[in-house]
């Protein structure tokens, strides 16, 4: 079974964001939602995902526009970020890349949306560096889509989003601190988010550096007033964790992928 985790950029108005939600039907297992970032995260996955993402995305296309758009988080488009994940054993990097291929080409020719594709061989941040000047779009028209911009559309192994907010804290230290933690395994950007800062972190290959060791890598540093996950989280990544510390680590149980999906009736079990 493949995911989709799809990244809108709209983090306001809740009934924009339920009605699009809505389009995924029961392929949407969880959205998470921030106003500052003005973004939204879809999380999808089942049998039928590769259809489930195709309307969310025509929805929002044909809903949301960058013209008036603002926010922390970095974007170049409506739907920013469309990567391809397995989730179980049944599913490879070579059904998710055949998913984002077969994606990108529907996007670029039904929608005219510019589509980057991202891998095994390009990261998203080379995306976000490069896209138009001086990369071109992999499919679809060869500039920004009027009110849409692009898609950067991924195949990636699971990963864990994750922001802390810090305490007593500007952006030039959050932007020190993310800068440290920054590796092969961690990505990270310090942000202002309203009247606080945050270090808000993708954790690529997080069996090797998850939550908590971040988390404590950035007190080391500074103070931290609070942890974040965004979206779900694998249930091999949070029982590496002990479970005196899910809390103080914003993780549980009913986080995870295989609870979600169990919960939709698309498999997964409730128990570790």
């Amino acid at each position: 079974m493949l995911a989709c985790v799809v990244n809108l950029s709209e983090g306001r108005l809740s009934d924009v964001i339920a009605a699009l939600a809505a389009t995924a039907g029961d392929h949407c297992l969880d959205v998470h939602t921030d106003a500052d970032h003005h973004r939204s995260v879809f999380w999808l996955a089942g049998p039928s995902v590769q259809d489930a993402a195709r309307a969310l995305t025509t929805a929002a296309v044909h809903t949301l526009s960058l013209t008036d758009h603002d926010g922390v988080h970095p974007r170049i488009g409506v739907v920013d970020v469309v990567p391809f994940v397995p989730v179980d054993a049944g599913s490879t990097m070579f059904d998710a890349i055949g998913a984002r291929d077969a994606f990108a080409i529907w996007a670029g020719s039904t929608l005219e949306l510019p589509c980057f594709l991202y891998g095994p061989n390009r990261t998203l941040p080379d995306i976000r560096k490069t896209a138009f000047d001086p990369a071109v779009p992999d499919t679809g028209p060869r500039d920004p889509h009027p009110t849409a911009g692009a898609a950067a559309v991924g195949a990636r192994a699971p990963l864990v989003a994750y922001n802390l907010w810090l305490t007593n804290a500007d952006l030039a230290q959050a932007k020190v601190v993310a800068a440290g933690l920054r590796s092969p395994d961690v990505r990270a950007l310090g942000l202002q988010v309203g009247d606080h800062v945050q270090v808000s972190c993708n954790l690529v290959n997080p069996l090797r550096v998850g939550p908590a060791k971040v988390y404590d890598d950035v007190a080391r540093r500074v103070p931290v007033n609070r942890a974040e996950l965004v979206g779900l989280i694998g249930r091999d990544v949070l029982t590496a964790i002990p479970e005196r510390r899910w809390t103080e680590l914003d993780l549980d149980e009913a986080k995870t992928v295989e609870a979600c999906l169990f919960e939709a009736g698309l498999g997964g079990s409730t128990a570790g």
